[in-house]
């Protein structure tokens, strides 16, 4: 999230601090009361998702490739089914009732299926007969992937903490609270049939306050960003509810929300459209919020001289630079996690407006384009709160004494004055405790505490 601080920024006079504190203590409290009456009770609904197949870990010994048998042959344009690899695979079962044992399985075929060598570590599923259920077919169903995954995380985390040390910390708890706020409120909260706009605004909302004061402190500079966020992503919701209600969109417009329209069938699937926009910004919006929060202090710091309207400017065309690279950073980060549906219309043959036009891809168009909005409402508000903030350090009498003081200007004469003075006989250094004659003294120094020193 945004730029660190090697300092930390003046606090807020006191008049400040109150306005803040009467301000975000009770959204806070609204969000965590919001989280209570909408927590999930009693569980989340059982669904249809199928038996239970067992699942072991095995390490692959031996695999034996033979060719093929011939296949009858099929018309024309019809689609192959896997690519054809035949032979057997023989596992050793690592865990589970019959651990150590060695099995047979056939070569995995088909879409998707894994290549597998020897040393490999595979799942293996266990199937029934279903002629004979006291025997057994096995098959196996993906690779292992949990020691690849476990070393990434490390190195993740390592890297963070390594670089933002106890701030790369902060962030990696607020990474966790994020994750276990999504885990155990927002999905078990859509899961037991609540709003899922609610349960996304409040899980998002609690988010944010978790992770923005976990991450940057509880200072008023991340308060600005707090505020900042809370009414971005407040606006993004309105917007994508109209969007989603002008363009007529049911939250049919992917294959997984079908799948799960099977299993659980009274989820709100217009609803989830609008809860993923809500959660797909929030993260957006903290990087430019807490930004232009910084970007206004940091200016503040530079040149205390600045009005709340020159502070407004300057930041917002660094919010400006900001917005025209996150726009792009958006878009491509859907069409990365879209490319196949992208790969899907270029083999499409209706016209482009029609492909535009349809479930699945308007589905993206108006996520994209709400997401933005967001964003781009999200720079004006946090920087006309920061600018608001920072200005009124400065201008209430009660302003802190940690800020540093503006740096007095040289007077010309008087620096010439006291490069022409007299020095002391046989010494290169000037006579400093030499006592001037009054009139020479009051001639010279029109303030009787200012001094070269200074000056320079």
């Amino acid at each position: 999230m945004a730029a660190d601080h090697t300092h930390p920024a003046p606090s807020a006079p006191p008049r400040v601090r109150r306005i803040l504190v009467v301000t975000v203590v009770p959204l806070f409290v609204a969000t965590v009361l919001a989280a209570v009456l909408l927590w999930p009770r009693g569980g989340s609904p059982q669904t249809d998702g199928g038996a239970d197949v067992p699942r072991y870990p095995g390490t692959v010994t031996r695999v034996v490739s033979e060719p093929c048998p011939p296949v009858p042959s099929v018309p024309e344009g019809t689609p192959r089914v896997g690519d054809g690899r035949c032979g057997t695979v023989d596992v050793r079962v690592d865990d589970g009732p019959t651990a150590g044992q060695q099995v047979r399985t056939p070569v995995p075929d088909g879409p998707g299926a894994p290549r597998v060598e020897v040393g490999d570590e595979v799942v293996l599923v266990e199937l029934a007969d279903p002629i004979e259920p006291t025997v057994s077919n096995w098959n196996i169903a993906e690779h292992q992937r949990g020691t690849p995954m476990v070393w990434l995380a490390v190195v993740f985390a390592a890297a963070i903490v390594a670089f933002g040390r106890w701030r790369g910390l902060a962030a990696l708890a607020g990474l966790a609270a994020s994750f276990a706020i999504l885990l155990t409120f927002v999905l078990p909260g859509i899961s037991a049939g609540r709003s899922p706009l609610l349960v996304a605004v409040v899980g998002a909302a609690l988010i944010m306050f978790v992770v923005l004061y976990l991450t940057h402190g509880v200072t008023a500079q991340t308060s600005v960003a707090v505020l900042g966020t809370l009414g971005s992503l407040v606006l993004t919701g309105v917007l994508a509810t109209i969007a989603t209600a002008a363009t007529h969109l049911t939250g049919f417009g992917s294959e997984d929300a079908t799948t799960l329209s099977m299993f659980q069938g009274d989820v709100d699937l217009h609803g989830l459209l609008l809860a993923g926009i809500i959660i797909g910004s929030l993260g957006v919006l903290d990087d430019v919020t807490v930004t232009q929060a910084a970007t206004v202090t940091e200016l503040a710091n530079a040149n205390p001289g600045l009005t709340r309207l020159q502070l407004y400017r300057a930041a917002t065309r660094v919010g400006r630079a900001h917005i025209a690279s996150t726009v792009n950073t958006i878009v491509l980060a859907y069409a990365g996690a879209s490319l196949p549906l992208l790969l899907l219309l270029t083999a499409d043959s209706r016209p482009i407006g029609q492909i535009l036009t349809s479930e699945f891809l308007a589905q993206e168009i108006v996520r994209s384009a709400v997401a933005t909005l967001g964003l781009i409402a999200a720079v004006p508000l946090t920087t006309g709160l920061a600018a608001v903030v920072t200005a009124a350090g400065r201008t209430d009498g009660t302003a802190s004494t940690d800020a540093p003081a503006p740096r007095p200007q040289p007077d010309r004469s008087e620096a010439l004055a006291a490069l022409s003075s007299p020095r002391t006989a046989g010494s290169d250094e000037p006579d400093r405790t030499r006592t001037a004659p009054p009139s020479e003294a009051t001639d010279r120094w029109p303030e009787s505490n200012r001094s070269t020193d200074t000056a320079w």
